[in-house]
């Protein structure tokens, strides 16, 4: 059984070949047929499976006896590939045995030549075949692993994204997550939301510099590490820097990162607002919207060792909605220059699709990327992520 030669083999590469026979007369066969070609080769001749096993297997190809003195079928080809996983085998039969070379080629062999019935030319096809199929069947096992891991990696990663927790019906919160690594569902970016049993709401938006998986995991670090503290009750003022022990902690260079927290009264009617060098958010009413002040910015969480920050208070009117964001949605291009986007004109632009198209919540943040991507002529090269809380005792789900 042999197959037509892959048209990528080059003639004038030496063929490396082990024969392992027992037999003299055999041997000299495939001796005598590799040598009648014009095919550069280099054989080597053990007469035992052992002495095949005894080192490494350097052959392109190896032509393999199912009669040995120490392994006779089917043995010698399985001892053989858990050896040599990767190295071609031709086995040769004998005139009444084909039905074992058939076994042989579904036991993992390339390839199976009968004695007697075999020359130079076929056998040098055989050798050749059996190398390019070897050759085929590893890409496509690497392949299937590749596909294997990103599928792992990627339910890893789908089961790292947030989940909040919000129990209010009149609370909603719409968000979208864009991670800057090609092929990846996480990046540095991280938010969460969460609903106390006081009615307390607590939110967070945050932002790991640099774009890497270290990055991506020392963000789902700290998002998990703030969930847990509000879920202990730990006082807001708190919250911040124990989320900052965790960060130079678990952080494997001086990395540092941006916090947005909000925590949101049982009445809906006042914020607290505290900013660890993470821009405000925008706030946005039926009619109108702003950016909420900056004026008590405090410095990146990781930056100043016993840093501090402070609350801002903010009163809320009926049917407001929040946003918070990552600077990956403003720090895109306007432009063929240099000039950036920018939160301020962010700002303009998210009250521009308000008024312009009524959109949804969701569809709302889906047309506020699609119009900076527009901007920037392509997409954002940085992690986005926007997380919209709205709270609207009237609203309908079809409206939000």
């Amino acid at each position: 059984m042999t197959a037509a030669l892959d048209s990528s083999w080059d003639p004038r590469t030496r063929l490396r070949v082990l024969l392992i026979e027992d037999d003299d007369g055999d041997a000299l066969l495939v001796e005598e047929m590799l040598a009648d070609t014009s095919v550069p080769y280099t054989l080597e001749r053990v007469e035992t499976l052992s002495a095949a096993l005894s080192g490494p297997l350097t052959a392109d190809c190896v032509v393999l006896d199912l009669q040995l003195p120490d392994a006779i079928g089917l043995s010698g080809l399985t001892k053989l590939g858990q050896h040599a996983p990767g190295v071609a085998v031709v086995v040769l039969t004998g005139q009444h045995d084909q039905a074992t070379g058939v076994a042989a080629v579904a036991a993992g062999a390339q390839d199976y030549l009968v004695k007697d019935q075999v020359d130079g030319p076929l056998l040098v096809k055989a050798l050749r075949f059996a190398r390019e199929r070897k050759r085929a069947e590893q890409v496509e096992q690497q392949f299937l692993q590749q596909q294997l891991l990103a599928r792992e990696n990627a339910r890893l990663e789908r089961g790292l994204l947030p989940s909040p927790l919000l129990r209010d019906p009149h609370l909603d919160l719409a968000a979208r997550y864009r991670p800057g690594r090609n092929g990846s569902l996480l990046g540095g970016d991280f938010y969460d939301a969460i609903e106390l049993a006081d009615g307390t709401v607590h939110m967070m938006i945050g932002d790991v510099c640099g774009h890497g998986p270290d990055e991506a995991a020392l963000g789902v670090a700290l998002r998990i590490a703030w969930r847990s503290l509000v879920m202990a009750g730990l006082p807001m003022a708190d919250v911040l820097t124990m989320v900052e022990r965790v960060l130079v902690h678990e952080r494997i260079e001086p990395l540092f990162a941006t916090v947005c927290m909000v925590v949101v009264a049982p009445d809906r009617r006042s914020l607290r607002l505290s900013l660890a060098g993470h821009l405000p958010p925008l706030l946005l009413t039926p009619g109108d919207g702003h950016l909420l002040s900056g004026e008590r910015l405090g410095v990146p969480l990781g930056v100043v060792e016993g840093a501090k920050w402070d609350a801002l208070e903010v009163s809320l009117d009926p049917g407001w909605s929040l946003l918070l964001y990552t600077d990956g949605v403003f720090e895109g291009r306007v432009g063929a220059g240099s000039e950036r986007l920018g939160h301020e004109r962010m700002a303009a632009l998210v009250l521009d699709i308000k008024h312009e198209t009524g959109l949804n919540r969701r569809a709302l943040l889906d047309e506020l990327i699609a119009r900076a991507e527009r901007l920037n002529s392509g997409p954002l090269d940085d992690d986005v992520a926007l997380a919209l809380l709205s709270h609207d005792p009237g609203a309908t789900a079809d409206e939000r």
